[in-house]
């Protein structure tokens, strides 16, 4: 699979959302939808010579959050953001020193309640192969890139299913090299390769 900026630009304005796998939420059913938190990441795709390449991060081993585990750039809306997309681009700086100035947005997938709480919407943007990555240590141990064809790839992205309290759950993976990307980060995964790729 061959997928260069031109094509990921026009499959996805060609298609309309597709939302997330049913049972991968059922696990999220009884959430007070009033009560989440709305947070924003940003998916960074980069024209590389070898092709597109998807900018990831290791969360810091110390957050709250989902701690040491894969995932974009990203975080909550704060008071002072005019929109969620300047969530996602405020995030993109603070954690991995990219500027707004290097990031085009282009798209976003619909937003993903989360188990801790958060409705996070996903922003797809273009990302400047010129950026230097300044790593903020207090949130993020790594970042790195993935090619686009291995994220795209409906081949490489697994899936399990398993019972919690009476219910069943269906959980998404995509290992690279060392990393083990899963959680909420290959759910929006699955749901951008249902939007992107046609069959």
């Amino acid at each position: 699979m061959v997928i260069d900026k031109a094509t990921l630009l026009q499959n996805f304005q060609l298609h309309l959302p597709t939302g997330y796998h049913d049972e991968s939420l059922k696990r999220l059913a009884n959430l007070n939808q009033a009560s989440l938190r709305d947070a924003a990441v940003l998916i960074g795709f980069v024209e590389r010579e070898s092709g597109l390449q998807v900018i990831f991060t290791k969360r810091a081993t110390h957050l709250r959050h989902h701690p040491g585990q894969i995932s974009f750039p990203g975080g909550k809306y704060e008071q002072g953001d005019e929109h969620l997309v300047n969530t996602a681009l405020r995030e993109a700086e603070e954690e991995i020193g990219i500027s707004p100035e290097q990031i085009t947005v282009f798209g976003q997938l619909r937003p993903l309640p989360t188990i801790s709480q958060f409705n996070v919407t996903p922003f797809l943007a273009f990302i400047s192969p010129n950026y230097t990555a300044r790593v903020d240590p207090n949130e993020v141990a790594e970042v790195f890139e993935v090619p686009a064809t291995h994220i795209l790839n409906p081949k490489k992205l697994f899936s399990a299913k398993f019972s919690l309290k009476n219910s069943h759950h269906r959980v998404f993976a995509i290992p690279y090299e060392r990393h083990f990307i899963w959680g909420v980060t290959a759910k929006i995964i699955e749901s951008m390769q249902k939007h992107i790729i046609t069959k």
